[in-house]
């Protein structure tokens, strides 16, 4: 990825704050902000950055002034241009969508109505988390093709290793055809908003020109409506999680659909010994998995069969 690129994103997601707090992000050196993924702030705290290797305080000798409530307000106004009633519906899920590609996360006291949260009050913490475009997918995506046809992956790794990211990536260039790839209708259920990053309607992120998104939606009750409404090529989602996707991408599978999707899982036998996954692997819906490992170079990945 670029540096100045990454920099860039970085300068942009910090202006999503508060001034004095812009200013203590804008301490950090240049090399650190090109490897930024989060801006965390938490009532109380000093605010902190989050690097590959955990997270750390801009500013001389790591001192920094703590954060305030007011300043989580005032952030949240922002992101909501002023408008945090707009945003409920997101804001119940604990997060908020800024323009520009930026998924804010924000935690604070339920607001809770017949068991169902309906939104946040007493802001304790926020976190800027800091979308980039990294054209990884280029290098994975030509591995995904057999006798000139997508199949179905799964991306696996442990939580924080940038599975959203190549997932996003893949997507582009599936949509766009890259490298002389043939182009492809994908259909996206963005359920948290973090692979798109919809605002007012429009990707903020770059998932490419044959792409169709369904917003805030739940896997389950996306995918159908995708194969109803969308005639996908390819149904992309975010992390699988619980029975009800599973139905809902055989589904799909059934109906001649190649499928997308991330899963929380360091390798492919942490994924067998997962009793939820065991029905997956059984049915066939996944020919292949992406690894997403880390080394002393950075993120690697390697394409393996499912058995």
């Amino acid at each position: 990825m670029d540096e100045s690129y990454a920099i860039r994103r970085y300068e942009q997601a910090a202006a999503l704050l508060p001034l004095r707090w812009q200013q203590q992000a804008r301490q950090l050196p240049p090399r650190q902000m090109a490897r930024a993924e989060e801006l965390r702030l938490r009532a109380g705290q000093p605010m902190t950055v989050l690097l590959p290797e955990g997270e750390i305080t801009p500013g001389q000798g790591g001192q920094s002034p703590t954060v305030t409530q007011t300043d989580l307000e005032q952030l949240c106004d922002a992101v909501t241009d002023y408008s945090r009633y707009a945003a409920g519906e997101t804001l119940s899920r604990g997060y908020l969508t800024a323009r520009g590609g930026f998924r804010v996360g924000v935690c604070g006291t339920a607001v809770l109505r017949e068991g169902v949260n309906t939104n946040l009050r007493d802001i304790s913490s926020v976190t800027v988390r800091i979308g980039r475009e990294q054209g990884l997918g280029d290098e994975v995506l030509a591995q995904l093709f057999r006798d000139g046809q997508f199949c179905s992956t799964v991306l696996l790794s442990p939580p924080g290793l940038g599975k959203t990211t190549l997932l996003r990536d893949l997507i582009r260039g599936l949509s766009d055809g890259v490298g002389g790839l043939p182009e492809h209708r994908v259909s996206v259920v963005d359920e948290r908003g973090e692979i798109a990053v919809m605002y007012q309607g429009v990707p903020q992120m770059a998932v490419g020109r044959h792409t169709d998104v369904l917003d805030a939606c739940p896997k389950a009750v996306g995918i159908p409506i995708l194969l109803r409404a969308a005639n996908p090529q390819v149904i992309a989602v975010d992390e699988i999680t619980v029975r009800e996707d599973l139905r809902a991408i055989s589904q799909a599978a059934g109906c001649g659909v190649a499928l997308l999707a991330t899963i929380h899982a360091a390798n492919v036998e942490e994924l067998q010994a997962k009793p939820l996954y065991q029905e997956l692997l059984a049915g066939r819906v996944f020919r292949q998995a992406v690894l997403i490992r880390t080394g002393p170079e950075g993120r690697l990945y390697a394409v393996e069969n499912l058995p």
